[in-house]
Parts: structure tokens; C-alpha cells; sequence
């Protein structure tokens, strides 16, 4: 915990980011219960004021991040905070622009689960707008650039798993999704890369960028306790 001063001369303490759930802030918080903390609700590492796959993506980064380079997350936390949206577009462009920072430097059996994944997020798509699902959109084929091995294989795997074209979404959001963006953070953790840190930071705060871009309401760049956010940050990575 660091202690910090509020506006009324009373100090408050701030949980310190580090990974996995913790009982209570006395413990330490990991990205999304730290988001919870600042936004008044019951200590959770899921909390409401976020969109569960944005939520998912990271809680999957704070605990893919070295803990040296941790504390830069906070920045992105009052972010997150209000981030919130029903737009059923927004869960495949998430799984879509992780992937697209991932397929560059993850392995190459990750590169075919997670070129699997963004053709899928096009199909999800494709049914929202009714579009014809042989016709990708170029956010897609952006993403599969990086990878054009692992895509030639997940066309092919894609033809024969669903040969019709069609992807239940609330299946995908549900079951999949989540465990795509897991695997994007992972997979850039692993990589044989001298900035992981940097690229999982990258990742998050394109996901953010994302989520914005579909939110119901803006989020929220808040207080704790009266104390400014940017100087409770510093002080965490100050430590």
C-alpha cells in the first residue's frame, strides 16, 4: 500500500498493482481491482463501471507485465473506469486489434489460434452488418498481414470447422473471446522480443482506444480520495 494526502489532510492508502486477485487492497490490486477501487464499487477484479472483455484484456496484461514494468499500467486505470458499451461490435474488434499487436511476435501455433480468431471476429461481424462473409473487412486483412502463413492456415481451418459461415456471437463473447485476448497477452509475454512490457502497454491502450470509440458514456479520469491521479501514479512507480 502507498500512503497518499487527500484534499481533506487525511492520509488514504493506495493499493500497489501486482499480479493475480487479492482479498483486499491491503494486498495489493491487480489493474482492473485498482479500477474498482477508484470507482467506488465493492472490491472486485470484475467490476461494472468496465465492458467484461476490455475488463478481460486487462486483467490478462497485468498479469502477463514483468513487475518492473507494472506500475506504468496505472496510467491507463481512471481510463477503464465508466468504459461501457452494449454495442455487439465491440467485443470482436477487441479480439481483433489484440490479435493484430500479437500475430507480429507470438509463436507460431499461437499465430494460428489467434489468425482463427480474427477471421471469426469477421464473421461475427459480417452477421451484425449483414455482410457477405468472403468479403473481409480491411481492418481483417491489416490484422493478417503480419502473418500471412498463419492465415492461409486458419482459412483452411475456418472452411472446415464452419463451413457456412456462421459463428454464434454470444458463444464467441462468451467462451472465446476472452480467451483469445488472454492468449494475445501471453503469447507477446513469451515472445522472444526485447520490448514485451512496451507491447502489452501498446496493446491496452489501443483496446482502450477501442472501447472509447463504442462507449455509451466517457470514462472516467478521476480522484482517489482527492488526491490528482497523475500523482498517485507517481508515487507507485516511484516505488
Amino acid at each position: 500500500m502507498v500512503e497518499v494526502s487527500t484534499s481533506s489532510g487525511a492520509p488514504g492508502l493506495l493499493p500497489v498493482l501486482s499480479a493475480g486477485r487479492h482479498r483486499s487492497p491491503r494486498r495489493g490490486a491487480c489493474f482492473m481491482e485498482m479500477a474498482s477501487y477508484l470507482a467506488g464499487e465493492r472490491w472486485s477484479d470484475h467490476p461494472a463501471c468496465t465492458h467484461p472483455l476490455l475488463a478481460s484484456a486487462a486483467r490478462a496484461v497485468n498479469d502477463a507485465t514483468s513487475d518492473t514494468a507494472r506500475s506504468r499500467l496505472a496510467l491507463l486505470v481512471p481510463s477503464v473506469v465508466g468504459l461501457t458499451s452494449s454495442d455487439p461490435h465491440l467485443g470482436p474488434r477487441l479480439v481483433r486489434a489484440a490479435a493484430q499487436h500479437a500475430l507480429p511476435v507470438v509463436a507460431l501455433e499461437r499465430q494460428h489460434v489467434l489468425a482463427a480468431g480474427v477471421l471469426t471476429c469477421d464473421r461475427v461481424l459480417a452477421a451484425l452488418d449483414g455482410r457477405d462473409p468472403a468479403r473481409l473487412e480491411e481492418a481483417t486483412c491489416a490484422a493478417l498481414a503480419p502473418a500471412p502463413g498463419a492465415r492461409r492456415w486458419a482459412e483452411g481451418f475456418a472452411r472446415d470447422l464452419v463451413p457456412d459461415g456462421v459463428v454464434r456471437r454470444r458463444t464467441f463473447e462468451r467462451e472465446a473471446a476472452p480467451r483469445l485476448l488472454h492468449l494475445a497477452a501471453t503469447g507477446i509475454a513469451a515472445a522472444v522480443v526485447p520490448d514485451a512490457d512496451e507491447r502489452l502497454h501498446a496493446l491496452l491502450a489501443e483496446l482502450v482506444s477501442v472501447a472509447r470509440a463504442h462507449a455509451e458514456a466517457p470514462s472516467s479520469e478521476g480522484a482517489v480520495g482527492g488526491a490528482r491521479w497523475d500523482d498517485v501514479v507517481g508515487m507507485t512507480a516511484a516505488r
